[in-house]
């Protein structure tokens, strides 16, 4: 699967490249991640995202404190109990259990989400600055060079990140 979409990318780079080579190729390269770190807001974003990490904590902190109470006073108490007490103890925290792990699962997806809907807008106003740069500079193609980025090759291709952040007003 990976080697197909490999071949894929190569062959679409490759046809790109020989249809653009008639017109005169401008390649333009910029790392995003240093783009986006580089940007005031995300400093904000990210105050805000661990904040609401640090809310989902404490309910989850409070939540296992609960339990190691629970299970502490049954450990120390079932000796005494009645078999139907001790079914209801049992029930009481296998239920506080299946709470903890769904409320965990619910908190991760929930932070995802957060990230999402507050990186969002810094995003898109990244893609508009490359954008614009890309168009007032006659770039006809823009690449990405962050790690994971996608450069399989680049000759002779300007680093527009200076341009960008000028764009966007970072120093």
């Amino acid at each position: 699967m990976k080697t197909l979409k490999l071949t894929l990318l190569m062959l679409v780079v490759a046809l790109s490249t020989t249809a653009m080579a008639q017109k005169g190729v401008k390649i333009g390269l910029i790392n995003s991640n240093e783009l986006l770190t580089a940007m005031p807001e995300r400093t904000e974003v990210q105050k805000e995202i661990e904040s609401y990490a640090n809310q989902l904590k404490v309910t989850l902190d409070a939540m296992r404190k609960e339990y190691e109470t629970k299970v502490g006073e049954f450990q120390s108490i079932q000796e005494g109990l009645t078999d139907i007490i001790k079914e209801t103890k049992i029930r009481e925290i296998t239920d506080l259990e299946k709470r903890i792990t769904e409320f965990q699962q619910t908190a991760e997806a929930d932070l995802q989400k957060k990230e999402q809907e507050l990186f969002q807008p810094i995003i898109d106003k990244a893609k508009k600055a490359i954008d614009d740069v890309a168009k007032e500079n006659n770039y006809t193609l823009i690449l990405d060079s962050s790690v994971g980025g996608v450069v399989l090759y680049s000759i002779d291709g300007d680093n527009i990140l200076d341009k960008v952040k000028k764009k966007l007003g970072i120093e």
